[in-house]
């Protein structure tokens, strides 16, 4: 069997659509997938590093691990009208250098936010701990990201919506980029191919057994939420538009590495569909 590491974080999205293959849903051929939890954050510093064979990132660092890493076209996570919140006390004004919690330096609500709010003043930390560095005034403000922007403290308000920054920025029509997966290039193409093609199926499987998938998740206590929340958050960030790249999926990334560039985030702009996997090699190897 071929070890293969899938570095995933522990919100539902992530688990929903990996977990299909850990149930040994999904036709791995010979391949055995370890799966390795981790806050995005701390995945998006591995892969800064090299260190997992197949990881989550979020999409603001994908042109840092370009050169290491080829972006998988599935398990991606978009926002569409929704996304990270901007929180404070419903009591608090902020003022133009206001301290705030995040995500972390490589998420990409971060990148957005600092763009926004270039006076502010970021402090890092892990996202299940930011609601209540606000709610005690240990920090101004902070984005809540996962599914923490479903449910929080009623003391708290929104102040503003990355989905409402992203539009400002880039316009009308384009869905928010979040989160995707990402792949080493020092893998054989052929194996990479293979990889993809199982997490698709992975996603794929999710979806057509969404039911069954999240009552056996809540069983085993994998995830965080339940019911209806969990249903609400996963028609959210896993759905049918998981499953592959759309056109206009790659178009918002194209937008979201021209703003990043433009603003000296990133040192190139990148089209993405050059650093997916070519899957045209399959047609030509077996011509």
């Amino acid at each position: 069997m071929k070890q293969i590491e899938l570095a995933h974080s522990p919100d539902a999205d992530d688990i929903f659509m990996y977990f299909a293959i850990k149930f040994g849903w999904v036709d791995t051929k010979d391949y055995e997938f370890t799966n390795i939890g981790l806050d995005i954050e701390t995945l998006n510093v591995e892969a800064l590093k090299g260190t997992y064979d197949v990881t989550a990132i979020s999409f603001g660092v994908y042109p840092l691990i370009k050169d290491e890493y080829a972006l998988l076209r599935t398990a991606v996570s978009f926002g569409n009208g929704y996304g990270p919140k901007l929180i404070k006390r419903k009591d608090k004004k902020l003022k133009r250098n206001f301290k705030v919690a995040l995500s972390g330096k490589y998420t990409t609500n971060a990148m957005l936010f600092r763009l926004y709010y270039p006076k502010a003043r970021p402090i890092y930390m892990d996202f299940l701990e930011i609601e209540e560095a606000v709610i005690s005034g240990e920090v101004d403000a902070g984005v809540l990201i996962h599914e923490s922007i479903l449910d929080f403290d009623s003391s708290l308000e929104v102040e503003k919506e990355i989905w409402d920054i992203w539009v400002e920025f880039v316009g009308e029509g384009f869905p928010l980029p979040l989160g995707g997966m990402a792949i080493r290039r020092s893998l054989p193409l052929n194996r990479a191919i293979e990889i993809e093609n199982i997490l698709i199926e992975g996603v794929k499987v999710a979806n057509e057994k969404k039911e069954e998938l999240c009552k056996r998740l809540e069983e085993e206590k994998l995830v965080r939420i339940s019911d209806e929340m969990l249903t609400k958050y996963l028609d959210m960030y896993a759905s049918d538009e998981s499953v592959e790249l759309s056109e206009v999926q790659l178009k918002a990334l194209d937008k979201l590495y021209e703003l990043g560039f433009k603003n000296g985030i990133f040192s190139e702009p990148i089209k993405i569909k050059e650093y997916l996997i070519p899957i045209e090699y399959e047609t030509l190897r077996s011509s």
